[in-house]
């Protein structure tokens, strides 16, 4: 930690620079796990450095995401936990890689607060340490940024990138896909990081009790899982890709069917939904009672129980499943690839 570097007229206008070492210590036990061969140096200095192990790979092609948690921060201010955030924001980074193919490489955060409190900063890096852990990311840096006056003292954002790589020749291309071919579905953990804005107004969530326990939830509190956290889908695709082949794959976020699977499929082709065959969660039957959302509301807005989609050839399909389970996800046939566009449900 460095014990030289302090200003009194600075930490007198709200930041207090060693808070910001001493969060930076704090989380060197976090980010020590997410290690892994590619990674050069420690956190701390002025950029992540990694290096590309090649192997296999022919022309390699860089694959970057970025986003953030959203408002669903609120939800942590709340409850007052912050060690689950950060996989959320890994998570909508790394899933979107994915998408392409592509395997994650690293992972940087951004953390702005209105207070720097180096035990709750270390408590999201914890989470997103886990999130980089669950996708095979290394987490090489990352910023926080203590800005008094512009967020409040018990608030903050958190958002984050990560960088992938894919062989050209094996980034996904959904103009392969062609009607007759099966969709995949692989179960959301919950609500994941999309739509809270909508969920904070459904339940009147800053005056509301969190913590009391819900029986449409199954015992469980509001809190507890409205926070439960994105689930992350890079390793079980992997060896799908691996196992069969994967056409398209579409991520399932905000805007939820009607805007994240036509973007996995190429002009002339629809998808067609067994309606029955969704597995929603309890949490969106709640969500929609409570609103009196419409049903076609709540799929244009929420994953509904379906966080990730895979489009395969029909007799790939069986393997797809059997090579899904076999990664601990509960995969099922969604539904068929007709002509048209957009979504349509039967």
């Amino acid at each position: 930690m460095n014990k030289n570097s302090y200003s009194e007229h600075y930490a007198a206008s709200g930041v207090d620079i060693t808070a910001g070492y001493k969060a930076v210590e704090l989380m060197k036990q976090h980010v020590a796990r997410t290690v892994t061969e590619g990674v050069l140096g420690d956190v701390g200095g002025f950029g992540g450095l990694f290096g590309l192990d090649l192997t296999g790979i022919a022309k390699p092609v860089l694959v970057s995401g970025t986003d953030g948690v959203g408002t669903k921060l609120k939800i942590a201010f709340t409850m007052g936990k912050h060690d689950t955030v950060g996989v959320d924001c890994v998570a909508m980074c790394v899933n979107d890689i994915i998408c392409c193919g592509a395997k994650p490489l690293f992972f940087l955060d951004y953390i702005a607060c209105g207070k720097n409190y180096p035990e709750r900063i270390a408590e999201i890096v914890s989470g997103v340490a886990e999130g980089c852990v669950q996708s095979g990311a290394a987490l090489i840096g990352g910023e926080t940024a203590e800005m008094p006056g512009f967020y409040p003292v018990d608030e903050y954002d958190l958002a984050g990138f990560s960088v992938g790589v894919v062989d050209r020749d094996r980034i996904l291309d959904k103009t392969a896909v062609r009607p007759g071919d099966k969709l995949i579905a692989l179960p959301s953990s919950g609500v994941h990081s999309n739509g809270f804005s909508l969920v904070r107004k459904v339940f009147d969530v800053e005056n509301a009790d969190l913590s009391a326990p819900v029986e449409a939830l199954g015992g469980k509190s509001l809190g507890e899982t409205l926070l439960t956290p994105t689930k992350i889908y890079v390793k079980p695709m992997l060896a799908l890709m691996d196992a069969v082949n994967v056409k398209s794959v579409a991520h399932i976020t905000g805007g939820g069917f009607f805007e994240n699977i036509p973007r996995a499929l190429p002009e002339g082709c629809a998808a067609k939904i067994d309606r029955g065959a969704v597995k929603v969660l309890p949490i969106f039957d709640l969500i929609a009672k409570t609103g009196e959302i419409p049903e076609r509301e709540m799929f244009n807005t929420f994953n509904m129980g379906v966080g990730m989609i895979a489009v395969v050839p029909a007799q790939e399909a069986a393997k797809a499943v059997e090579t899904l389970k076999a990664q601990g996800e509960d995969a099922y046939v969604l539904g068929e690839i007709v002509e048209g566009e957009g979504v349509v449900f039967a």
